[in-house]
């Protein structure tokens, strides 16, 4: 029987991970390559030893997903940790997200996650739910993770079904990082942040005439629950048994607008998109092929850098984009059950929240810090294009509405359901019509099973 459960447990989770693709639902980033590259110790002088930390030797291991820049402060932030504690040794394991949580899937069933596993509000049902995460509130209490400085508003984003599954660790908004001189070469103007669907749609036109495209693609899962939310409508029940609107003329609307712009040439072809790795060097915008790229807040930097000239960072369009917009846990930290280092972990995470030190080299790449003291002693060391996605951050929480819950148990299946739907009807194998009901039928049905499931 155990092992039954385990093996319907990872198949649960190798779903899961085939199901999430890269692009704006998370802050993805290139594949492993190899092995870590060392960090500069000499670059990250940190702290003198805790005379009262513990001198037993600890191992601990951590795993995230994110972009070679990512990868590489990540490595000297650990750095800066072990000279700290000089004790501690962590082994790092690294990935695009696509990679990432394939990886994570088989070491779920086998019970040998590491130790700190970066987390997305995507999973935080599938592994926070089947009881593969620790629950965070005792370390909060304890003060091994010291959230002193971090509001209750932002802590309770990493919560499932009132359990604390993770450490949020920035805070971030939907935004589009633009070319500005591409879109004056195409005889168009940077939109006003009060743009629409139909005034992307009259740019969309313009970049085609001049050779250009608006965009790579949105991704599904992202924008049609965003688009949701400008129409008083949601992507999830309240319960999580069903999908939250009521009928289907969202789908149908959001839909037939996205096919028109795909068979009008504005988008990348699905079959150029599939060889994507969704990094910041192979996308278009960042190529000189497209004005955006349509993402999270916390992508900009990378991007930017990546395209080596002025871009700016821009909402996505409305209208009632107040409604669409909201604060969003960019990722967190997340304490695996089966840890034998759980407190150990707990403290690092602290350090990494909390450390002004260390995030003078994180400088909000994982969304804007959650902890005020950080935030204020980053201010005066921030680069401009760092600046700009702390305040876009700050325009956002005064022009958006509250987010919602963490998707339910099931929600990754339903993703990839409305991929493989949105792909057959770009495809032209299904009509818009017959999609929206196909997606509700067999959404409602993985949903109503995932609520059903022990």
């Amino acid at each position: 029987m155990k092992k039954a459960l385990t093996m319907t447990l990872f198949a649960s989770l190798l779903l899961s991970a085939a199901g999430c693709g890269g692009g704006a639902g998370s802050t993805v980033g290139s594949p492993e390559s190899g092995s870590p590259p060392a960090a500069d110790s000499k670059a990250n002088p940190a702290a003198p030893a805790d005379a009262n930390a513990s001198k037993a030797p600890v191992k601990l291991r951590i795993a995230w997903w994110g972009g070679q820049a990512r990868h590489d402060y990540t490595l000297k932030v650990i750095d800066m940790y072990q000279q700290k504690y000089p004790n501690v040794k962590i082994e790092p394991e690294y990935a695009s997200f696509d990679d990432y949580w394939k990886k994570l899937a088989p070491q779920a069933a086998a019970n040998d996650l590491p130790d700190m596993i970066q987390m997305d509000l995507s999973y935080l049902s599938q592994y926070g739910g089947r009881g593969l995460l620790e629950e965070l509130r005792a370390y909060t209490k304890n003060n091994k993770i010291d959230v002193s400085a971090v509001s209750p508003n932002t802590l309770a984003s990493g919560e499932y079904n009132g359990k604390l599954y993770q450490i949020t660790l920035g805070i971030n908004a939907l935004g589009a990082t633009v070319d500005p001189e591409l879109a004056k070469k195409a005889g168009a103007s940077v939109p006003d942040k009060d743009w629409t669907w139909d005034d992307m749609e009259a740019l969309g036109k313009q970049l085609k005439a001049n050779g250009k495209l608006l965009m790579d693609y949105m991704r599904y899962d992202v924008y049609f629950p965003y688009y949701l939310r400008t129409v008083d409508q949601k992507m999830y029940a309240a319960d999580g048994a069903s999908l939250g609107y009521a009928d289907d003329k969202p789908f149908i609307d959001y839909y037939k607008r996205y096919q028109r712009w795909y068979d009008a040439g504005y988008l990348l072809p699905l079959d150029k998109l599939a060889q994507k790795k969704f990094t910041p060097e192979d996308d278009e915008m960042v190529l000189g092929n497209s004005f955006g790229s349509f993402a999270w807040s916390n992508q900009y930097v990378a991007w930017n850098s990546a395209a080596k000239r002025p871009t700016e960072l821009i909402p996505i369009p409305g209208p009632n984009g107040n409604k669409g917009l909201y604060l969003k846990a960019s990722m967190g930290f997340s304490i695996t059950k089966n840890s034998k280092q759980k407190e150990e972990a707990a403290k690092f995470i602290s350090f990494f929240v909390n450390d002004i030190e260390a995030n003078r080299i994180i400088k909000g790449e994982r969304g804007v810090p959650i902890s005020s003291k950080v935030k204020e002693a980053l201010k005066p060391v921030l680069k401009p294009e760092e600046s700009k996605v702390f305040d876009y951050v700050a325009w956002a929480e005064a022009n958006s509405s509250p987010g919602d819950p963490p998707n339910p148990i099931g929600s990754v299946e339903v993703e990839k359901l409305l991929k493989d739907i949105s792909e057959q009807i770009l495809y032209k194998k299904i009509a818009v019509e017959d999609a929206a009901v196909k997606f509700r039928k067999e959404a409602n049905a993985i949903l109503a099973q995932n609520r059903t499931l022990p």
